[in-house]
């Protein structure tokens, strides 16, 4: 027996099938047909819905997934909101039970009339982030600004938090 008898499928030429005679074509086709449908679901999971664990509700048309970078310092946590193309008016932010909600809706209009032509185009989406406040938040004393196109939201600690941070210091094994 040579290695061309035990090879099931096709390399380069090695075993010449039959077209009857090829038990393992639809297994790689149901195979194929597999590995396609999963890079389809995780495709769809990228494009929007589960990019960001605090989402509360998956993505539909129209919404918008704006990005948010949280930092922390000895004396605050920052949230930044990067809201491009929105006004301070078009954003709602909320704290209800150790929650911040951020919400916002972005709409466009435009008009273009000239000389035998007419444009009209018109964009939209929404979207709600939920951010779990840390207990060592005074929230009494929370402030947002709304700049150029940025959500800068400050979130001061507590004193008992600010004193509980301790250095500690590295020794050399």
């Amino acid at each position: 027996m040579t290695l061309k008898d035990i090879v099931p499928w096709r390399w380069g030429g090695l075993r010449h099938w039959d077209e009857e005679d090829r038990p393992y074509e639809s297994f790689l086709r149901e195979m194929d047909s597999l590995h396609k449908e999963m890079d389809r679901l995780f495709e769809d999971f990228w494009k929007g819905s589960g990019t960001h664990t605090f989402m509360t509700r998956p993505l539909r048309h129209g919404d918008l997934t704006p990005r948010v970078d949280e930092t922390e310092d000895e004396n605050a946590f920052h949230v930044k909101v990067e809201l491009p193309g929105m006004d301070q008016d078009d954003v709602d932010v909320t704290l209800s039970g150790g929650v911040l909600i951020i919400r916002g809706e972005k709409k466009r209009e435009e008009e273009e009339k000239g000389k035998g032509y007419y444009r009209s185009e018109r964009s939209f989406g929404s979207f709600r982030r939920s951010l779990p406040i840390p207990v060592d938040v005074d929230e009494s004393k929370i402030e947002a600004k709304f700049e150029k196109g940025i959500l800068y939201i400050e979130l001061p600690k507590t004193e008992e938090a600010q004193k509980k941070v301790k250095h500690i210091s590295i020794q050399a094994a």
